[in-house]
């Protein structure tokens, strides 16, 4: 049954191989050196990279240019994720991505700025129709910045095959990209995978110490070892021109000569990507924020990138046989960092375990699990965990402290809250907040239905029912009541709400609404006065703020401007 299950793997990646993929057929979606950020399948929080990021060479305002020629299908505005996006379709039926946009070309920008007045909001979808908004090869479609949640100035940048699956844009040329440097390695583990298993006479967890040999190949001393075990790789790359810590793009592995593990990141699905938190040690992650690759694969979740393993990437050590384990990283541009591994068998029947906690709340994937205790009730889904768990959960009162925050979550949690014995107006107020252990309360999204508050959440923790009082903070920044602003292009109003956080806003003048863009990095909103919306002389301006509970702040101030 092993053998057909490598052969399959092997036929499908032949079959990946193979497949026509157009080269030289994109072409860099900006007119600067390019110079990468970020790497295609870097593991970021509960995903992997969907794209690459180009810098922009510390500035907002380059040129972004369609990569191929095709139509604008596609355009998202939020707060969050990648804040103003194009998504173009081409004629090979591939589409582009392109994120953390400042703004759109003119004309783009005047089909989006109408409908969102139309809408009266900032937040928008849009679908346009084939032929509404084409663009050529190398044609201006935006203009790069740093919206959404974008740490700093750059163009996210994405490959979307016909079935809207992200593929790394290396595999269609960007031949531009220098990278002539090796992966570098940081740390190497192995972990235990059976009971009776040890790694030199520990289970769980296990670091492992190489040395750098003089040919450049990493080698650990002998390992000692027993029952089944796999290895996890902390590991980063470096382009050339750049000092980030991006993605290698391969890690494979041989046993004895031969091919036995192996994660590429040549494309993946979006249904997948949460995945990562079972791909990586995640409790290692959640307590130093370093992600390890496990080289293993696991049963519940087959992810597209390991495309060749044996045995699910776990050595089975006995007598029988000795051991040499390989491991190389690879980047796209074949710059290659090796370790090598021996092996030895040595039975103990001292070994040092990692103790597991025992509770009445034993968990198995494959079966929900309800518990309802006083105000409070839990509810987890199949397949929400990753494997057999022991539940720790303390309810007290209004109050719940669940399980272990290093334990990854796959699916939404609920978590419930009877608060019947609340007056209706105390209940407009309430909120179900996430408690830190530094004793910060961040808002959770709460369900208010009746005498019942429901939560979901893709995270182990202390949830509590909380009550948020203060209206949002406004405060004008760049104007003053009854102040001349004949000679501003921007209107800047700064909102701030430090409980629950912004929910919604609305701004008019004279009664009609002005579109507002909403940067929640800066808690800054803007108006921009070339939308030509204000056209009075004397112009009474109006805010209304509301936080994520209901409370409101109104703001009004009267401005002039030369007709």
């Amino acid at each position: 049954m092993k053998s057909l299950l490598i052969l399959f793997l092997i036929f499908v990646q032949l079959c990946f191989a193979q497949e026509n993929l157009p080269q030289d057929y994109f072409k860099p979606p900006l007119k600067v050196p390019l110079v990468l950020s970020g790497t295609f399948g870097e593991l970021r929080p509960n995903h992997f990279h969907a794209g690459i990021d180009f810098k922009t060479q510390g500035v907002e305002g380059l040129e972004v240019v369609a990569s191929a020629s095709g139509y604008v299908s596609r355009i998202k505005i939020q707060q969050y994720g990648y804040g103003k996006a194009l998504y173009v379709t081409h004629p090979n039926g591939y589409q582009t991505v392109y994120g953390h946009l400042k703004k759109f070309s003119p004309e783009i920008e005047e089909y989006v700025k109408a409908l969102q007045y139309k809408n009266e909001k900032f937040e928008i979808q849009l679908f346009p129709e084939a032929g509404k908004l084409p663009v050529e090869l190398e044609e201006t479609i935006a203009y790069s910045g740093n919206t959404g949640s974008s740490q700093g100035a750059h163009l996210h940048f994405e490959i979307r095959d016909p079935s809207s699956r992200p593929m790394n844009p290396f595999l269609f040329g960007f031949e531009e990209v220098k990278d002539s440097r090796p992966p570098t390695f940081r740390n190497l583990y192995a972990y235990t995978a059976s009971k009776d298993a040890h790694v030199n006479y520990k289970s769980g967890r296990v670091k492992l110490k190489p040395i750098q040999g003089r040919n450049g190949i990493w080698r650990v001393p002998e390992v000692e070892a027993a029952g089944e075990i796999y290895f996890g790789v902390e590991a980063y790359d470096r382009l050339d021109l750049a000092f980030n810590k991006n993605g290698y793009y391969e890690a494979e592995t041989k046993l004895n000569g031969k091919p036995y593990f192996r994660s590429r990141f040549n494309r993946f699905s979006f249904g997948e990507s949460r995945y990562l938190n079972r791909l990586i040690d995640y409790a290692y992650y959640k307590e130093f924020k370093k992600r390890i690759h496990k080289l293993r694969a696991f049963e519940l979740n087959r992810l597209e990138i390991n495309d060749v393993h044996v045995n699910n990437g776990i050595l089975n050590i006995n007598d029988t046989i000795n051991y040499k384990y390989e491991l190389k990283l690879r980047d796209f541009k074949d710059n290659s960092t090796e370790i090598h591994i021996p092996i030895a068998f040595k039975s103990s029947n001292d070994i040092k375990k990692e103790s597991i906690k025992e509770t009445l709340h034993f968990v198995q994937p494959e079966h929900a699990f309800a518990y309802d205790k006083g105000l409070i009730d839990v509810y987890i889904p199949k397949y929400a965990l990753y494997e057999d768990t022991y539940l720790d959960i303390d309810i007290d009162g209004e109050s719940v402290k669940l399980h272990d925050y290093r334990t990854p979550i796959h699916k939404s949690i609920t978590i419930g809250f009877d608060v019947s014995e609340y007056s209706e107006e105390d209940k407009e107020k309430l909120y179900v907040g996430k408690k830190m252990p530094w004793g910060t309360i961040y808002h959770v999204n709460t369900k208010k239905k009746r005498n019942r508050f429901t939560v979901k959440v893709k995270e182990f923790g202390h949830y509590i029912l909380t009550k948020d009082e203060d209206n949002p903070a406004i405060t004008p920044l760049n104007f003053r009541n009854k102040q001349w602003l004949s000679n501003y292009r921007y209107l800047k109003v700064k909102i701030e709400d430090k409980t629950t956080g912004i929910g919604s806003y609305r701004a008019t003048v004279n009664g009609k609404f002005i579109l507002m863009e909403y940067d929640y990095k800066t808690n800054t909103l803007t108006h921009d006065f070339n939308d030509n919306v204000v056209s009075d002389t004397e112009n009474n301006f109006k805010l209304v703020v509301t936080d994520n509970v209901g409370n409101t702040s109104i703001f009004e101030s009267t401005f002039f401007r030369k007709k």
